[in-house]
């Protein structure tokens, strides 16, 4: 079955190039291109709405009940600070890897842009990145605003007291702690269910993409998109090579499960839709639960290596562009301004240009230079989801190997995931 659905996954997201390419050719009137992409993205933001539906439900139940099955709030403690410290150690050198490599390329260096007026703006909103705002947001004040928004930091943290409740009041919580082990088994099988729709979902995406931009805006940002893409390739090699070490040879199971994930965020520039068939990819390696559940949800707050790897790329190349020489020094500060900022906008939609609109203003960089990726964004962001699910699964599988907890099986073919 998951190989199945990966073939057709990949043979929808070809077959959607070739249509999108085909109605940027032949249809000139941009009036009606955009009536039809937008007719097709329907299908993609259908999809994404079904598997976001599931988030919520299945990161409350599945934390919930690996907190409970910790059986104490030590275990808890350490599995978090481990959590918390590979976290901050993958973000430094994701940051790191994006200032090596751009660097080294130098994509924006030659264009030589003109400075835009001093006016001029990027169209997006920087108000969204408060670190007062981040640390309010992390305690939720509802936990049904926070259920209903997907919200996943606050129901994190919501989750993280009601699974220790649950622990202090022992046996009378065992029903409840059945409860949400139901719960979630339920999504998992609705989730079996959703995924039947994920080849038509990634065709409805890389049609409208293509469609709207065409491949020539491709060849127009090729080297810039190129040199992303190497630094992603060597984060992914660099992410793999330490899993080979600390867990071994059965890393090549886990990227093995981890295809589909990969390649359905890829193909949807979303790495939320990955979410739980990344986490039956853990449990099926031989992560326990209680750990997937505990490290996936929180990745998605603070372990987006793609995102951390873009941010200091895609600065430093706005930088290029226009001429603006950042020193050493600076750019270490760049790192570290970076770091943080980047954990201040869970939640934002396309937070990783959020993030970059509000590091350029700190460096005295023309915010509009931001237009100069808004346009082949997506196609970057196919990259930095897929690249942040790999981030995720590896972190996981690393500190249950830590906890003693890693159960991996032999290294054998891939076993089918059961039919929905």
């Amino acid at each position: 079955m998951a190989r199945r659905l990966t073939f057709f996954i990949l043979i929808a997201m070809l077959l959607g190039i070739v249509v999108g390419f085909v109605l940027n050719r032949s249809i000139s009137d941009p009036a009606a291109l955009v009536t039809i992409t937008d007719t097709l993205s329907i299908l993609t933001e259908i999809f994404l709405r079904l598997i976001k539906m599931i988030i919520a439900p299945l990161v409350f139940a599945t934390l919930v009940a690996g907190v409970a099955h910790m059986g104490d709030t030590a275990a808890l403690g350490r599995i978090g600070g481990r959590t918390i410290g590979w976290f901050i150690l993958a973000s430094l050198v994701s940051l790191t890897l994006g200032l090596v490599v751009v660097n080294i390329l130098k994509p924006g260096v030659g264009l030589n842009l003109p400075l835009p007026p001093a006016s001029a703006a990027s169209g997006v909103s920087t108000a969204a990145f408060s670190l007062h705002d981040f640390f309010l947001h992390i305690v939720p004040s509802s936990i049904v605003d926070a259920m209903a928004k997907n919200d996943i930091l606050p129901i994190v943290v919501f989750a993280l007291f009601f699974g220790v409740g649950l622990t202090a009041i022992g046996e009378a919580g065992a029903p409840i702690v059945r409860g949400v082990e139901a719960l979630s088994a339920v999504m998992l099988k609705v989730t079996g269910y959703v995924m039947r729709a994920a080849p038509i979902a990634v065709f409805a995406a890389a049609a409208s993409a293509v469609a709207s931009q065409g491949l020539g805006i491709l060849a127009t940002f090729g080297y810039f998109m190129a040199g992303f893409y190497a630094a992603i390739l060597l984060l992914l090699a660099l992410l793999y090579g330490v899993s080979r070490l600390i867990i071994g040879p059965s890393t090549n199971r886990l990227f093995g499960y981890l295809r589909e994930p990969f390649l359905l965020a890829l193909s949807t520039a979303s790495s939320e839709s990955a979410f739980p068939r990344t986490l039956e990819a853990l449990e099926r390696f031989g992560v326990p639960e209680r750990v997937a559940g505990f490290v996936l949800p929180l990745g998605y707050s603070f372990n987006l290596d793609g995102t951390m790897l873009y941010c200091t790329f895609a600065t430093m190349f706005i930088a290029q562009a226009y001429g603006i020489e950042i020193g050493f020094s600076q750019q270490i500060i760049m790192l570290l301004v970076l770091m943080v900022t980047s954990k201040g906008v869970a939640g934002v939609p396309r937070a990783s240009l959020v993030v970059i609109a509000s590091t350029l203003s700190f460096f005295h960089i023309p915010e509009a230079g931001l237009l100069l990726i808004l346009a082949v964004d997506h196609f970057l962001d196919m990259g930095r989801s897929a690249t942040s699910v790999i981030g995720n699964a590896v972190a996981a599988s690393i500190v249950a190997k830590w906890e003693g907890v890693l159960q991996p099986g032999p290294i054998e073919a891939l076993d089918p995931v059961p039919a929905a």
